[in-house]
């Protein structure tokens, strides 16, 4: 690993670290430490650093602000690739379109957004990933999601190719793209097509959002964000706390009392306690409802 840093370095790829602790890098504060720890300072670097970890045979995986990951204590073997401040740039287009890289947090383009009168961001609001995190995953809350405002997305392809996908391509579904399944690739930017509406309504309908997030779930404390995938046509939350789950710990690993689809890290929570209580919810709700839920999380292997 200390060669490929080397390498790296000196072709001023990206900030490269040894050793570098995940749970820095994560928002549940869980995670351990990576091989080797990339953050590109291009588009350009990111295809190098693919050259070379896959010239050298390293395993790789990106991440974004860590919103939604759940990594092992004993942290991951091979590197580690964030797309952070380096792919942190808002464009914007004619006809109310924007352009924005993979880094920039989905909170502060919706703010920006809706201040300048461009509707069609508000529900993501609360949301505290990435615009790379939120096409991968089609990231959605009160109804609506990132399908129904992207054009395409640039996306680099497992094999250094950088190409764009139209919305049809990235073929969106719930919390999923064709960029988790047959296709995987890196979303690198996206555009987007807004609306015109008005700057006061725009506003406050995302501080009414941000409101009932702030009332209803707990971003105060180390979380994931939501655990499961909603079973529609009902909700992961409400059935877990229907169960009467909310607040039942393992570890240092807590059912929010707020929300029942959060997990929180309530006193140095393990990896180790985290998936045992969310086995144990999924145990409960299959035995007491006959449902099964699905993990919307992403946890990583070793």
């Amino acid at each position: 690993m200390k060669e490929i840093r080397t390498i790296l370095e000196k072709q001023a790829a990206g900030k490269v670290a040894l050793q570098e602790p995940l749970s820095k890098h994560t928002t549940i504060k869980i995670g351990g430490p990576a091989d080797l720890f990339i953050e590109p300072y291009s588009v350009e670097g990111l295809q190098y650093t693919l050259d070379v970890l896959q010239e050298h045979g390293v395993p790789y995986r990106v991440i974004g602000r860590g919103s939604n990951l759940l990594i092992p204590d004993e942290g991951i073997r091979g590197a580690v690739i964030k797309l952070g401040t380096n792919f942190d740039m808002l464009h914007e287009l004619e006809g109310n379109k924007i352009r924005v890289t993979a880094g920039y947090p989905i909170i502060k383009l919706a703010t920006i957004m809706s201040r300048k009168g461009l509707g069609g961001l508000t529900f993501a609001g609360g949301i505290p990933g990435s615009i790379g995190g939120a096409v991968y995953m089609n990231a959605g809350a009160h109804g609506a999601d990132i399908s129904h405002i992207v054009t395409r997305a640039r996306v680099l392809t497992e094999d250094g190719q950088l190409k764009w996908l139209t919305k049809d391509e990235l073929k969106f579904s719930y919390r999923t793209s064709v960029l988790q399944t047959e296709n995987p690739g890196i979303c690198v930017e996206a555009e987007f097509q807004l609306e015109p509406g008005n700057k006061e309504v725009l506003m406050s309908e995302m501080k009414n959002y941000k409101d009932y997030r702030r009332e209803t779930q707990p971003w105060s404390d180390p979380c994931a964000g939501s655990i499961f995938r909603n079973p529609l046509p009902k909700y992961a939350g409400k059935l877990i706390e229907e169960a009467g789950l909310k607040g039942y710990q393992i570890g240092g690993a807590k059912i929010s009392e707020l929300h029942g689809n959060f997990i929180v890290n309530a006193r140095d929570a393990s990896y180790d306690d985290v998936i045992a209580l969310i086995c144990h919810i999924q145990k409960a709700i299959a035995d007491k409802y006959y449902v099964d839920l699905h993990k919307e999380v992403e946890i990583v292997g070793t």
